[in-house]
């Protein structure tokens, strides 16, 4: 069974995870993963 969709609201603040396929690490190098936050930054924004 498939979960409920999520809520959406305007404005609204949201928790962000991500997580690997079996517990692998997403980020390539603390470059890679500076990078990223900085892109969440921006688009938070």
């Amino acid at each position: 069974m498939a979960r409920p969709l999520r809520l959406e609201f305007a404005g609204a603040l949201y928790h962000i995870t991500a997580r690997g396929d079996r517990r692998e690490p997403i980020y390539e190098d603390d470059e890679d993963r500076i990078g990223f936050l900085g892109l969440i930054e921006h688009l938070r924004t």
